[in-house]
């Protein structure tokens, strides 16, 4: 008996007509860059003391990042994971400067470069159902905005390097504790060239109620893009925060190193969702990391499907008794790409709980890992975590790997690990075909509801985009 109804049909259909006009050209199509011109490309000391002048930044951070590139070029390329040794860290554009002055104005962003996020839709979002936006434009942000019923409410909502000016001791106590240089070679080079970013400062007790979003992108040839997020979530309250992100495809390569800090403090609840569809020319080695506080919530949205590589395991680490995370996500590897993701969940405290669920779908020959760590501490006692890989083949050339690492020091906790792997349906496949659905739709709608659980968490637009995202990777599949 097929788990399809006539209601999942319409549902479908509807759907992809909210997003007929969504195309690759709209991810793909590029501005000209002449702000690149003549830029030396690759890392050094010189550079990084050239953007912390850019910025004015105060005497600390210079230090730390300086200290940030030392560690960097004493550190090795990871030797586990993707392959990355093609990638040409010194061919990369590790900071560019376009002109825009930063604006809460739409109006007042460039044309060609306000084109770019309309296309996208990103203005009709915040005008739709956000509480906030920031658009980060290569190396700076170029339009911030937070509704004034939040700013009323002590919300904080600026890109990183205005919050670094107007509130430098929070930031200092903040940045890079979460994270430190010294935890890879990535972390280190984003400590020494970060540039752009979000920080977001919600104060206690404030729950807001729409979501916040940044979006990235991008633009220039051999870029790369170090955006920071710093997120603190004060005593009970509660936010959610969504990034996207886009490039442009070259046929060269693109650097992506963002990192991202989340610090949930007692009863309060973080909520971070992404929708990462860099092009198939951009390595993307983000890392993202949470600290979480007594019975604090920190829940973890991810959608990865466009990068050639991707290494990206956001980890929680719940550090107060009663502390719990969820992490959902999806991957999807097509030809030429290796999509390696997971999670990493460390409980410190009794009565912690985790769920991990991670769906993959590969095809063309593409490549999807499942590496994830949990590790329970000898103190952790009474605690419960609950790990689910799921893993659709689409067809005989691709690949799925699932590599857990599993730690417990003490007897007192309940742990269950689940992995499947699968094929399409033939089943559905035929019922689908019999009420008049081409194979190609079939193929996509057994896809949808596949990865429908993580789907429905993200706010109705994005979750539409994300649906159409996964059809327009099944064109041409061949099952």
């Amino acid at each position: 008996m097929s788990n399809f109804t006539s209601s999942d049909i319409n549902q479908a259909q509807g759907e992809d007509m909210i997003f007929e006009h969504l195309s690759r050209d709209i991810f793909d199509t590029a501005n000209p860059s002449p702000y690149t011109d003549g830029i030396k490309r690759g890392v050094s000391e010189e550079l990084v003391r050239q953007i912390s002048a850019d910025k004015n930044e105060p005497a600390w951070m210079l230090e730390h990042r300086l200290k940030s590139l030392e560690i960097f070029n004493s550190m090795p390329l990871p030797k586990w994971g993707a392959d990355l040794s093609a990638l040409d860290l010194d061919d990369i554009i590790y900071y560019a400067r376009t002109g825009a002055v930063e604006t809460n104005d739409w109006a007042e962003v460039p044309e060609d470069i306000r084109k770019v996020y309309e296309r996208l839709g990103i203005p009709e979002a915040e005008h739709k159902m956000l509480a906030g936006v920031g658009a980060q434009y290569e190396s700076e942000m170029v339009y911030h905005n937070l509704k004034k019923e939040w700013e009323d409410l002590g919300v904080i909502f600026l890109d990183m390097d205005n919050a670094l000016q107007d509130y430098p001791e929070l930031v200092q106590e903040y940045f890079m504790k979460c994270v430190p240089a010294t935890d890879h070679k990535f972390a280190a080079l984003h400590g020494a060239v970060w540039s752009g970013g979000t920080f977001l400062y919600v104060p206690a007790g404030v729950k807001v109620r729409d979501p916040l979003q940044a979006y990235f992108r991008m633009n220039a040839k051999n870029m790369g893009q170090f955006e920071h997020t710093l997120i603190i979530v004060e005593d009970g309250a509660d936010a959610h925060y969504i990034e996207g992100c886009s490039a442009p495809k070259y046929g060269s390569h693109a650097l992506h190193a963002g990192l991202v800090e989340i610090f949930v403090k007692e009863g309060a609840k973080a909520r971070y969702s992404s929708v990462e569809n860099w092009s198939r020319d951009t390595y993307n080695l983000n890392t993202k990391r949470a600290i979480v506080q007594k019975d604090g919530v920190m829940e973890w949205i991810g959608g990865n499907m466009g990068s050639g590589v991707t290494m990206l395991y956001p980890c929680s680490v719940l550090v107060g008794e009663g502390a719990r995370c969820d992490h959902m996500a999806i991957a999807f590897a097509n030809a030429g790409q290796w999509q390696d993701t997971g999670a990493k969940v460390l409980h410190m405290a009794p009565h912690t709980s985790s769920k991990v669920i991670s769906k993959s779908i590969s095809k063309g020959g593409g490549c999807a890992v499942y590496r994830g760590v949990l590790k329970i501490a000898p103190h952790a006692h009474d605690c419960i975590a609950n790990v689910e890989c799921d893993a659709l083949l689409l067809d005989d050339i691709s690949r799925t790997d699932t590599i857990p690492d599993i730690q417990v020091r003490n007897n007192d906790v309940t742990i269950a690990h689940e992995a499947t792997v699968g094929k399409l349906s033939e089943e559905d496949l035929f019922y689908l075909m019999s009420r008049g659905i081409p194979i190609d739709e079939a193929r996509a709608m057994i896809v949808n509801g596949f990865i429908e659980p993580i789907v429905r968490l993200l706010p109705l637009e994005y979750a539409v985009e994300m649906n159409r995202l996964i059809q327009l990777e099944m064109e041409g599949s061949v099952g």
